[in-house]
């Protein structure tokens, strides 16, 4: 077959009924990256050059994997943690392989100091394009035992402290008219597991969150995406599992993939949803988790 004229452009048949009659009406009502050339079919790196980065939690674990690889896409860092030598440690990590990146202290269980925070970027770097959530608490106890300030302890880090940096932070992606929002949730917002009913909950709520802010912000150019891990070796685990070796090999036979997930594996994700790769994302809840939730 012949080629078409103009191949290289992508063309858009006319379509009653529709509010639109061919390509120049669309790219009247829309912005002009809807009409791909044909270079922007190839597959591009996420290039996140020039983007400030806000990592809540991103001292170790999967907030720091996701850190490095955001800083490795061109990102400036920013971890936010409550414990200031752990943040200032990451920070100089980063540096340290030719990185930008700071540290601030934060509480993120206290409205005022996420204030602080969003306030002190805004002021430092004039915005803020990417947001990341992935501070976690977790209570080990069966459910009939759990206490008020277990439930405190799990639900203000977890969900109302992701609620404050949310919120705060997306007032500041609305005004810019642009913004990426990601959420460390759980395969446990959906598969449960014993001991683990107040995180569970806690990250039922995350996923939900997720999607309430996902659908009001569209509008506005703010994407919200959760990548919900399954079982992944963190510095919160690693003591357990070297201890009881066997629950480790007890999860890996229920993992399709044959092994756990490391933080590593949730970086792949964390960078196509702070891209523009993902522009028409938005609300979901991606499963790093080697195939257990479908299981």
């Amino acid at each position: 077959m012949g080629s078409a004229p103009n191949a290289n452009k992508t063309k858009w048949k006319s379509s009653k009924g529709l509010g639109y009659s061919g390509t120049k009406d669309l790219e009247d009502q829309f912005t002009p990256s809807v009409l791909l050339d044909k270079e922007d079919l190839e597959m591009k790196t996420f290039d996140l050059s020039e983007k400030i980065a806000l990592i809540i939690g991103g001292s170790q674990g999967i907030g720091f994997a996701i850190a490095k690889g955001l800083a490795t896409a061109g990102a400036t860092i920013i971890i936010a943690n409550r414990n200031i030598e752990n943040g200032q440690r990451a920070a100089k990590s980063l540096k340290k392989d030719g990185f930008q990146a700071v540290a601030i202290p934060t509480d993120i269980t206290n409205r005022s100091s996420v204030e602080s925070l969003i306030s002190q970027i805004i002021n430092d770097f004039k915005r803020i394009d990417i947001l990341v959530n992935s501070a976690g608490a977790m209570v080990r106890k069966p459910a009939e035992d759990i206490t008020e300030e277990d439930w405190e302890y799990v639900i203000n880090t977890n969900l109302k402290g992701l609620f404050f940096c949310c919120q705060i932070a997306g007032r500041e992606m609305i005004r810019q008219k642009k913004g990426r929002i990601i959420n460390i949730s759980s395969l446990r917002s959906q598969k449960m597991a014993p001991n683990r009913s107040v995180y569970a909950i806690s990250k039922g709520g995350v996923s939900n969150l997720t999607r309430a802010f996902a659908y009001e912000w569209a509008k506005h150019n703010v994407t919200v995406n959760a990548i919900a891990p399954g079982t992944i070796i963190t510095e919160f685990n690693r003591k357990h599992f070297e201890e009881h070796p066997e629950d480790l090999a007890e999860i890996v036979k229920s993992i399709p993939r044959g092994r756990p997930g490391y933080p590593s594996d949730c970086v792949s994700a964390a960078l196509f949803l702070a891209s523009d790769e993902s522009d028409f994302v938005t609300g979901q809840i991606l499963f790093a988790d080697g195939g257990t939730s479908i299981c």
